[in-house]
């Protein structure tokens, strides 16, 4: 249970980008690992083009949308 006098995670959500977490923050992944980070603001990947995952690496910027591939 939170402590109350805490406030809540703020998570800023960005179209084509990865979540902006304020820290510090514990991910656990689908097999149960747990990561760790402190800092202030983390970015958590929602492309999974990352290749340090859970964390965004900016993989998502090389992308090209369908609709800018015409």
């Amino acid at each position: 249970m939170p402590n109350p006098s805490e406030r809540p995670r703020r998570i800023r959500v960005q179209r084509d980008g990865p979540l902006l977490v304020e820290g510090p923050v514990e991910v656990v992944g689908e097999d149960g690992e747990v990561t760790v980070s402190r800092r202030f603001t983390v970015a958590i990947c929602t492309c999974r083009r990352t290749r340090t995952p859970p964390w965004c690496d900016t993989s998502h910027r090389r992308r090209r949308r369908r609709d800018e591939t015409s």
